[in-house]
């Protein structure tokens, strides 16, 4: 049984409830996606016809934003949930030059299954599933994937660097989930404990962003930085 089957991404319950509420628990997730285009525009859409490789694609979500930006662009996306792949394919159709891959990172790792390669690469989401020697191994991946001057982007969580820091980043999680609760009307408390599950679960690997941005420094990649950050809600990426 592969890591992703043994995982709660897996099951399709579990999927349908993060895609239901995703606005609630990820925190600016709005301003994540803005930021996201803001860096296409100015680096990237200045040209037509680029390649885009969307890594844990989820709903396509993503791509989805990207292509209402330029309609242009050639999209591959990759995931290893079915159901997720599923989703992904409804939300973009209609547009062309749209292909999907079903595949886990640990597959990837494996037997590097993606042959071409892009000018931009994004993932979000999806990496901190990875050990921190799996994540070196990936952004090598990442890195030969991409064209000379292609850029990557990750919006994921990070591991704080002290415990005091971690908890109180936990705290600015909750309070930003309670505000999302009372401004979208949302009773109960479903998300009560989602910060507990967080940490509780195996398949949760987050590094600190020092080590993610010193790893993408020390396989090659120009211009690394971090972009913007929220607690343990970071984007960050880099140029080839």
């Amino acid at each position: 049984m592969t890591e992703f089957n043994k995982s709660r991404w897996a099951n399709a319950e579990f999927s349908r409830e993060y895609r239901d509420n995703a606005d609630i628990f990820i925190v600016e997730r709005s301003r994540l996606l803005e930021i996201m285009k803001s860096f296409y525009r100015y680096f990237i859409g200045n040209s037509k016809n680029n390649n885009v490789l969307d890594l844990g694609c989820g709903d396509g979500i993503l791509t989805y934003n990207l292509l209402k930006i330029d309609n242009t662009i050639s999209a591959t996306l990759v995931d290893a949930s079915d159901d997720m792949l599923n989703k992904a394919n409804e939300r973009l159709d209609g547009f062309e030059h749209i292909n999907f891959i079903r595949a886990s990172f640990q597959e990837i790792l494996e037997n590097d299954i993606i042959e071409q390669t892009f000018d931009f690469i994004v993932s979000s989401l999806a990496i901190h599933h990875l050990t921190m020697n799996e994540k070196r191994e990936f952004f090598k991946k990442i890195y030969s994937h991409l064209h000379p001057g292609g850029y990557f982007m990750n919006i994921d969580v990070m591991l704080a660097p002290t415990d005091t820091l971690e908890q109180w980043y936990m705290q600015m999680w909750k309070e930003w989930i309670n505000a999302r609760k009372t401004s979208l009307g949302v009773e109960g408390n479903i998300f009560d404990d989602i910060t507990r599950r967080y940490k509780k679960f195996d398949e949760n690997k987050p590094d600190t962003l020092d080590d993610q941005l010193n790893t993408l420094r020390d396989i090659g990649f120009n211009e690394v930085d971090c972009f913007y950050k929220y607690g343990v809600f970071a984007v960050y990426g880099g140029k080839k």
